[in-house]
């Protein structure tokens, strides 16, 4: 589903934004209706104070922070005279003190909010304020490339269920390495196959030869993933994911990750 992978993003983002930082609590969410937003992910909080807490576009440090578009920190949350306290009462439970908020833009559009703390009122470093808007640019690649992808012109009377097929091929392509058996794994794979060819579209492409990784990997691209979900998905690393990706694109013709996606449809090798 669209919004496990969303979840999936964040979470991941978060997890780098810690490791990058070294702050001891991050958390965040993305804009349910457009203007509230629910902190769906926490990463190192030792309560359950913020999970599941509602922002309200304008209130708090992560409201503030939508309204503007714009990162916005605190050293010292519970005495900050430029924010409104709606919140303080499950900042305190959690003990936070210095707090940074990033926003996830999509095209000048807020979509999600990525937050890290100390339990100490100390100022919020550089390396600190990079990590964090470094983590929040991997979301916002992965939420545009899902969008952009969406908007695509679909093949021939697909019917509204054919993002699910994409879905579902995309599921395929991920859990065809995990199988052990050989003969399964070989009918997971033509079962991909007919689902990437299932449109009957004309391969404006033909001759492309991509590998089964390539395939893997822009299947996930194709998801929205990032690199780093990409890697955890198909169990590689990073940096393997990005020879894939690179090696794809090359073969390709294509010089962007949505436009390796948009040629791999056109050659018949994703749905």
């Amino acid at each position: 589903m669209p919004e496990q992978r969303e979840t999936t993003e964040l979470r991941a983002a978060l997890l780098r934004l810690r490791r990058g930082s070294g702050l001891p609590v991050v958390f965040g969410g993305l804009l349910q209706d457009g203007r509230a937003m629910r902190i769906g992910e926490t990463c190192g909080a030792v309560t359950p104070a913020l999970h599941g807490l509602t922002i309200s576009t304008g209130s708090g440090l992560g409201g503030k922070c939508v309204a503007l578009s714009r990162p916005c920190a605190v050293t010292d949350y519970p005495s900050a005279r430029h924010i409104t306290h709606e919140y303080d009462g499950p900042v305190a439970a959690e003990g936070l003190r210095s707090v940074i908020a990033v926003p996830v833009v999509v095209r000048r559009k807020v979509r999600g909010v990525l937050y890290g703390a100390l339990r100490d009122a100390l100022p919020i470093g550089e390396r600190v304020f990079d990590a964090a808007v470094a983590a929040a640019r991997d979301v916002e690649q992965a939420l545009a490339v899902r969008d952009e992808v969406g908007r695509l012109d679909t093949p021939p009377a697909p019917g509204p269920s054919w993002e699910e097929v994409r879905q579902a091929y995309g599921e395929l392509r991920e859990l065809a390495p995990q199988v052990l058996d050989p003969e399964l794994r070989e009918r997971l794979l033509a079962v991909c196959g007919r689902l990437a060819t299932a449109s009957g579209a004309p391969r404006d492409l033909p001759g492309v030869a991509l590998t089964p990784r390539e395939t893997d990997v822009l299947a996930a691209v194709a998801s929205g993933a990032t690199n780093a979900t990409a890697a955890t998905l198909l169990g590689l690393r990073p940096e393997t994911v990005k020879g894939y990706l690179r090696s794809a694109m090359r073969k390709l013709g294509a010089h962007t990750r949505l436009e390796a996606v948009v040629a791999a449809r056109r050659a018949g090798a994703l749905p």
